[in-house]
């Protein structure tokens, strides 16, 4: 089993071998000392006071030190992060109260019986589900669009409004068991891109600081962009690979208008920027932030990306060697540099440096209102070759690294039924002319 799957006890509902056939509270499974050995005492609500991020779960931030748990961390951008997510076909997020008040291990709280029943059911019922499924806890506050209850689930792109401990194993029979609708309430659909980023401090220390920040600049770049109501963007409990904070997730549509759920770690918020114009903007993965993506095996997201890198011209790998204290020095300024024109270079075991910093032209605000419309256009646009910056030695020429466009999709399959089309009419054609002859 892999450490991402070991960080990961209780999330992971759907896998065979897992621990998390259990209700009851998991061991820590991770032994380094970035975790919360926090107890389970009592309810969510009540059993933490402090109103901050850092302060969630009972940690003091009076404790904290800032550069042994944030972005200047010694692990930080240390690890390779293609291919570190577990295979799943489909995420649920369930909206409940928020990270300052999140127990270490909200799915098994013993008090937090509406988090705890949905897990526990999920995981009873495992063997009966078509597709692997994840759970994972979203900030919900009454009143809003994310009401303690409402359920999430991705790639449906639906909300389920105001699930109780009392409808639990009727929703999980009929909606998850089924693949049906809920006979209790009607799907919404989702619209837009929805982002979760790991904010969940009581589980784990990166997560409850870096998390928060990547969240608030998500919001400043959001309000300034004028994206509101066309992407949204939430706090989540924890998702696995701890190491890998900030950790974010992106769900929505790629080119062929499939909603698809990328994963990024290592995520700054001098990052963010770059994943609002590339991700969601054009359409293209920043392959140097990216863990791999829902529906893929962690083999095939590594193969994935060295397809994209052959398909952009770049099939060499570089990579580089530096100390602790070089590769943090860089790393403030990695991925949050492309937009002034610095590529992005990933320091670790491995991973490509392949994501295009330099943009094509100045895109205004309300471009990203026309939605994925505009992506098969921009991405063609965007592929052109460019160079790393000079602060980087040894580097060479590589093009932007993009999901793939209609044309780069069209199968064999397609071009057979296109050419069936042609010579079917044509055949109808010449058919009516000679009847028209004959007459």
């Amino acid at each position: 089993m892999s450490n991402t799957l070991m960080d990961d006890p209780l999330l992971y509902i759907n896998h065979p071998h897992h621990p998390s056939s259990s209700s009851s509270p998991a061991a820590v499974s991770d032994a380094d000392s970035y975790l919360l050995e926090t107890p389970q005492i009592g309810s969510a609500s009540g059993s933490f006071q402090n109103e901050g991020f850092l302060g969630g779960g009972g940690l003091d931030a009076g404790f904290i030190n800032e550069p042994d748990y944030g972005f200047s961390r010694p692990d930080f951008r240390q690890g390779a992060l293609v291919g570190t997510v577990e295979l799943y076909d489909r995420h649920v997020f369930l909206c409940y109260k928020n990270p300052q008040v999140w127990p270490p291990r909200i799915e098994a709280a013993e008090f937090d019986r509406l988090p705890r029943l949905l897990a526990a059911a999920l995981t009873a019922r495992k063997a009966d589900m078509k597709q692997q499924t994840r759970l994972t806890i979203c900030e919900g506050h009454d009143g809003t669009e994310t009401s303690n209850g409402d359920v999430l689930i991705f790639p449906d792109m639906i909300r389920y409004r105001r699930l109780t401990h009392f409808d639990v194993d009727t929703f999980v029979e009929e909606v998850f068991v089924k693949d049906g609708e809920w006979l209790h309430g009607s799907p919404e659909a989702l619209r837009g891109w929805y982002i979760f980023v790991c904010c969940h401090g009581a589980r784990d220390r990166r997560c409850g600081i870096c998390g928060p920040s990547v969240i608030s600049r998500f919001k400043d770049e959001m309000e300034s962009r004028g994206l509101q109501g066309k992407v949204s963007v939430s706090p989540c409990s924890h998702i696995g690979g701890h190491k890998y904070a900030g950790n974010v997730i992106i769900f929505g549509p790629n080119v062929k208008k499939e909603v698809m759920g990328h994963w990024y770690g290592y995520v700054m918020p001098d990052d963010v920027p770059v994943l609002l114009e590339q991700h969601i903007g054009k359409g293209e993965i920043v392959d140097c932030l990216w863990r791999g993506q829902m529906g893929l095996s962690e083999e095939d997201q590594k193969r994935s990306q060295e397809l994209r890198l052959q398909v952009n011209g770049g099939t060499n790998v570089e990579t580089s060697t530096r100390d602790s204290t070089q590769t943090n020095e860089v790393s403030a300024n990695m991925c949050g540099s492309q937009l002034e024109g610095t590529r992005c270079c990933q320091t670790n075991e491995g991973s490509p440096c392949c994501q295009n910093p330099a943009f094509q032209e100045k895109r205004e605000d309300s471009d990203f209102s026309k939605g994925t419309a505009k992506f098969t256009a921009e991405t063609k646009n965007s592929k052109k070759q460019v160079s790393r910056s000079n602060s980087f030695k040894g580097a060479g020429s590589r093009k932007v690294c993009s999901m793939p466009t209609w044309y780069e999709c069209w199968e064999r399959e397609d071009t057979y039924a296109a050419l069936a089309v042609i010579g079917a009419a044509i055949s109808v054609a010449f058919a009516y002319n000679c009847y028209k002859q004959l007459g």
